[in-house]
């Protein structure tokens, strides 16, 4: 029973001295003095009731003043419970103060709150970034397709990374300023001499303006011939153009045989038409004859005619076939 309550009486008081030292840090309130940074252990005990981890504050602190700058813990916890990343905009102040880089507090914080890395920013700064391009088509006056790739050397402009655009819209602007720049070339060939004539015509635009990154260089790394698009689109103009000829020749031969037809039809409305006047004759002539105009012997004279004329049509048919050449 005596063991037992001491092994009690051990734990509690371990649990107790635990509970103490979370709520009291000592040893960081401790290291903060040795550091030569001024904090009071009551500051560091209302730091976990307003959720704020004070080993992140207090190795901010120590960091910014063994660099010769002065931060604020207020502003610090402030950026804390903003959502911010305190240790990366102390590393970000600390860079940008070795490199002679004006950078506040308020901007940092300001960056970092923006969902950009203002650490990667500084640095960038410093070393300036590569970015290559994915390869860029673009068609000359020649109608040839050559392929481009660059590579975009930025540096970061601390000032406009808020509110600033990304290296999408770097990229995007250097894709456009080539195939404006080979667009205008008069022929592929002085493109493939002179690629430095695209970076000097891109350069000049402009393009980092309103971004978040300052371009430095814009370097060729490569240009490869792809399709003559201009034969491409001569052929299919001709294509196009002879299917074109094609339908109103169909449409001249479809209107040709309509108005064949048309003809035949009328030829047939004539032909009945004679053939009704013919019949017409017979009547007019029993008229004659019922009224005394045309006697008997008129009437044979006029058949006498009539078979003397048939018969000199016969003759000149025969005449005509025998002298036609018949081929063997």
């Amino acid at each position: 029973m005596n063991i037992t309550f001491y092994i009690v009486i051990v734990v509690a008081i371990i649990v107790v001295l635990w509970i103490f030292l979370y709520f009291v840090p000592i040893g960081l309130w401790f290291s903060a003095l040795v550091s030569g940074v001024r904090i009071s252990l009551l500051q560091l005990i209302l730091m976990r009731w307003r959720k704020v981890p004070p080993a992140v504050v207090v190795r901010a602190l120590i960091e910014g003043t063994k660099a010769g700058l002065k931060l604020e813990r207020n502003d610090l916890e402030a950026h804390y419970l903003a959502g911010g990343h305190v240790e990366q905009v102390v590393h970000a102040l600390v860079s940008a103060s070795k490199a002679n880089i004006d950078l506040p507090f308020k901007m940092a914080t300001a960056i970092d709150l923006a969902g950009r890395d203002v650490f990667e920013a500084v640095q960038m700064s410093v070393n300036p970034k590569v970015i290559n391009t994915k390869p860029v088509t673009a068609v000359s006056k020649d109608g040839i397709q050559l392929i481009c790739k660059a590579r975009v050397t930025v540096r970061a402009n601390i000032k406009q990374l808020v509110g600033g655009a990304g290296e999408e819209t770097v990229l995007a602007r250097v894709g456009e300023g080539i195939v404006s720049s080979i667009g205008s070339s008069a022929d592929h060939k002085a493109v493939l001499e002179n690629p430095d004539n695209i970076t000097r015509v891109v350069l000049s635009k402009g393009l980092d303006a309103g971004t978040a990154f300052e371009i430095l260089s814009i370097d060729i790394a490569d240009i490869d011939i792809g399709k003559n698009i201009g034969a491409g689109l001569q052929i299919d103009q001709a294509d196009a153009d002879k299917n074109i000829a094609q339908a109103r020749a169909e449409e001249r031969r479809a209107m040709a045989v309509a108005q064949e037809q048309e003809n035949k039809a009328l030829a047939q409305e004539m032909r009945a038409k004679v053939i009704k006047a013919e019949a017409e004759i017979p009547k007019a002539m029993a008229e004659a004859f019922r009224s005394g105009n045309l006697g008997v012997m008129d009437y044979y004279r006029m058949k006498n005619i009539d078979a003397d004329t048939k018969m000199r049509d016969s003759i000149a048919d025969e005449d005509n076939d025998g002298d036609m050449p018949h081929n063997e």
